[in-house]
Parts: structure tokens; sequence; C-alpha cells
């Protein structure tokens, strides 16, 4: 092989979709998923076309994910589709080689679809297979003067949380842990609290997640911020009004500043007012239990998990915790995060957690890296070695 084969690096995110070349210094954001919009009868928008439509109302969604899983081949063969092609990636099928995320425990079934796709519909040259956090810890491991024995991920993503250990760069399958709630839950969530207090969005799935990431935040006292919250006037420091988007004159909706928040929409302006759901709605990642979800936080679960292991890779686990994922972007989560793990963690034990810059692409970001390893050769299958040897040789090969 004397040329360069161009690698193509696929996370492909229940939400987000992030696609890139390896030599690219950015992904390409793409929502994974196929929208329709009531403005637009005629047309329906792949993945970032979605940029493209000014009336983003009542939009109807077709995503290939549900609960996590890749369900829907139909539609995620469609934004590949659109992805590698002409308006995308320009992908030279045959001549590349991909690298691919997929879920946590993936199903035997969906691998094999997946591999088929990759191997006999898109004829890539190779494939690598793998999960998010094992690229995020790759990259972690690669940044580090002292490459770390352990690390542990934790993946705060659309469907559900997880947190992954590692110990010499293998995944330790049986000490994973999964929280069901993920950026999915809180956007839903939202909604109902809204359409009941103030203004029917049960509809408005994209505003709502719009309005999510630009108001809310983690709050570092609960109690006190709920004592705040109650108090009216100029006291509340809290409530904000959010200005919805009428795709007429204003093409996106925004929170306007503490001293213009009164509560009262000026003329032709439809406000949502945020008061206490702009930090509730985030403390579902930490008390899952207050939407009937019986299971740990995320704090409380990163702790578990390490403690699960034996006592000699602990100290290293919680010097290498890695927060991932684009629920890690809202303010406060990292302090957050560190102070709840921090009360749980044993005194003698240090605690060092990394929060990338951009925890949406960080795992994207360690696939790039991990294309200019010489060892991807021997992680990948290529065309030839699958057809002689059909699925049995991805399942030896990849470590999902």
């Amino acid at each position: 092989m004397a040329i360069k084969m161009a690698t193509v690096v696929l996370d492909n995110g229940a939400g987000l979709a992030k696609v890139g070349y390896s030599t690219d210094k950015n992904p390409r954001l793409m929502p994974n998923c196929i929208t329709k919009a009531k403005s637009v009868r005629t047309r329906t928008f792949i993945g970032d076309q979605i940029d493209d439509c000014k009336d983003l109302s009542g939009l109807f969604y077709l995503l290939p994910f549900q609960k996590g899983y890749l369900v829907n081949w139909e539609t995620q063969r469609q934004i590949w589709d659109y992805m590698f092609g002409k308006d995308g990636l320009k992908v030279d099928l045959h001549d590349s080689n991909i690298i691919v995320t997929e879920p946590y425990f993936n199903f035997h079934s969906v691998q094999e679809a997946m591999d088929e796709i990759f191997f006999e519909e898109y004829q890539f040259n190779s494939v690598f297979r793998c999960n998010p956090s094992f690229l995020s810890q790759y990259k972690h491991c690669k940044e580090k003067d002292q490459k770390p024995l352990c690390s542990i991920v934790l993946d705060a993503g659309y469907s559900f949380t997880h947190i992954i250990p590692y110990c010499k760069g293998k995944k330790l399958a049986e000490c994973t842990k999964r929280i069901d709630v993920g950026g999915k839950v809180m956007t839903n969530h939202l909604k109902e609290v809204i359409s009941y207090r103030q203004l029917m969005v049960m509809d408005e799935t994209y505003v709502l997640n719009q309005l999510k990431e630009d108001v809310c935040y983690v709050s570092q006292d609960f109690m006190k911020d709920m004592e705040i919250g109650r108090k009216k006037g100029k006291e509340n420091t809290i409530a904000r009004d959010y200005v919805l988007p009428d795709y007429t004159h204003i093409k996106r909706g925004y929170v306007k500043p503490l001293e213009e928040t009164t509560g009262r929409a000026k003329d032709g302006e439809q406000i949502i007012r945020m008061n206490n759901e702009r930090f509730t709605i985030p403390e579902l990642l930490f008390h899952p239990s207050d939407v009937g979800i019986h299971e740990m936080g995320v704090a409380e679960a990163v702790v578990h998990t390490i403690q699960s292991l034996p006592e000699e890779m602990q100290p290293h686990m919680y010097n290498n915790v890695i927060l991932t994922g684009g629920n890690c972007k809202m303010p406060g989560f990292y302090s957050r995060m560190e102070r709840e793990t921090r009360s749980m963690t044993p005194d003698e034990y240090d605690l060092c957690m990394k929060k990338p810059e951009n925890p949406s692409t960080y795992a994207w970001e360690g696939g790039t890296m991990l294309a200019k390893d010489p060892q991807i050769k021997k992680m990948s299958v290529t065309r030839e070695e699958y057809e002689e040897n059909g699925h049995n040789i991805c399942f030896e090969k990849f470590d999902v």
C-alpha cells in the first residue's frame, strides 16, 4: 500500500453524528435524523439540511435510533448516503477506510447488518468498529506524558449515560454501568413541565431542545436555588424570559438578560418563563428518581463502578475520569460532578477529572488520532478478510 488511503471517522451518535476525514481539524456535526416540516410539505430534510428550513415549528422526526439502538435501517442509510455523498464528504468509498462507533452492548444482529452495509453496499476498503469511549480513552492516553494504566469514561449522550472503565486500553465490559437518562429524557421532561405549567409545546422538540441548551444549568446547591426561585421580583435572580421564535421576525429563540426579565411579553412576542426549570431539568442526571427512574445519579454511579473493581485499580481510575458527551457541556456540570464525586471518594485517593474542550466531539478527535496510528491496520478488518471469513472475523477483532 504505497498510497495513503483516506480514513473517514464517523461517531454515529443517536442524537448527533460527528463525521469527517482523519485529516480534518473539526468534524461535520449532523443531526442523526430525517425531519419533515409543516411549512414545507414537498421536501424532507436529511441531517444538517434542516439548517435550510425557514420554519422549525412542529417538526416531525424520523429517528434511526430508538432507546439507544439502531433499529430503523432505511432512515440510517439515507443519512449515511447523504453524509458520504456529493453534498457531504464526497467519499471515494472503494479507496477509503472507516472508523465507526456503535452503541455499548450492541446486538449481534445490528452489528452484522452494520458490517454488511459498510462492506457489501458501500464497499469500504477496511472497517474498524468500536464504542465511542474507546476513542475517548485512546485520546486521553495519548495526550498524557505518562500513559495511564486505567481510566474511566463517563459518556453522557442522547439516549443514555454510560460509565465505562478501561484497563491498559481494554474495556471492562462486566463493570460497565448504564443510567437511563440522556439528553432526550431531559428535553422530553422539559416539554412536559412547560406544557403543564405554561404553554402547550409537546410538538416543539427542536425549539425546546434549543431552549434547554440556552438556559439550563446544573445547580451547585439545589435547595438554595429552589429558595431563590420562590422569591418575587428582583430578588429572584434565577428566572429568565425565553423569547420563542416566530420564524418571521425572530429566526431563533433567545434569552432575555436579567434586567429585561419581567415575565410579561412585549408586543407580538411569545415568551416562556424559565424559573426553577432551569436547574431541575439537568438535576435528573444526578437524581434520576425525580422522574421515577430508580437508578443512581452520575456521580454516585462513577464511584460505585470504581469500587466494584479490584482494589489495586481504584487509585488509577480516580485519577483518570474522562467526562464526554453533549450533556457535559451544561454550565456547572463539571464542578458539581467533581464536588459530588470527591465527597464519596476515599480520602487517601486523588481525584482528577478531565473535561475536554468540546465533550461532544472528543471521541471523534480520538478517532482521527487512531487513524494515524500504525496499529490501526492490525485492528481493522479489510474487505478481503470480510469476503473470506464473513462476520466471524469482525466478532473476533472488534472489542465491542
